[in-house]
């Protein structure tokens, strides 16, 4: 008598976890005149959220250097930019044609000594400077809001 053949079920496949991007953030940072740290956040162009200036890392230049001009670009700041970051955070970045996705954000403190007058960027955002707690409480990255409340004196 043949052997009944057994069905063979297709493995199932697990998709691969999605890699994620690499992105370089300045935290503009300054003491009140009261002495209490302050960062400077910038709303996102599309949806408006509160946000650290941020981008792609720049080719030629080091990662804390292109977070330097990141700052300079979307917010008019500029000053002494630490070369090690302060730590990293993720969010998912939605794309003009909807897909997200997912990136890894290296923070880099910037201690402002300048404000400038004019800017690549400005009028398409808003800015304020608060309190690192309060910014931490404004901003929707997870990851982001709690570097804020660790941060200690520029």
């Amino acid at each position: 008598m043949p052997k009944a053949k057994k069905s063979q079920a297709k493995p199932k496949t697990k998709k691969a976890p999605q890699k994620l991007r690499q992105q370089v953030a300045a935290l503009p940072v300054r003491l009140s005149e009261g002495g209490q740290i302050e960062v400077l956040l910038v709303t996102s162009r599309d949806s408006r959220r509160w946000i650290i200036p941020k981008g792609w890392p720049m080719k030629g230049k080091k990662r804390h250097e292109a977070a330097a001009i990141e700052a300079e670009e979307e917010a008019g700041v500029l000053g002494t930019i630490q070369d090690k970051a302060l730590g990293h955070y993720r969010y998912s970045k939605q794309q003009a044609d909807g897909r997200e996705i997912g990136c890894r954000v290296a923070v880099y403190a910037l201690n402002v000594t300048e404000e400038l007058a004019d800017w690549a960027e400005k009028g398409q955002r808003q800015m304020q400077w608060v309190r690192s707690e309060i910014a931490a409480d404004l901003v929707q990255e997870p990851e982001l809001s709690l570097l804020l409340r660790k941060i200690g004196p520029p």
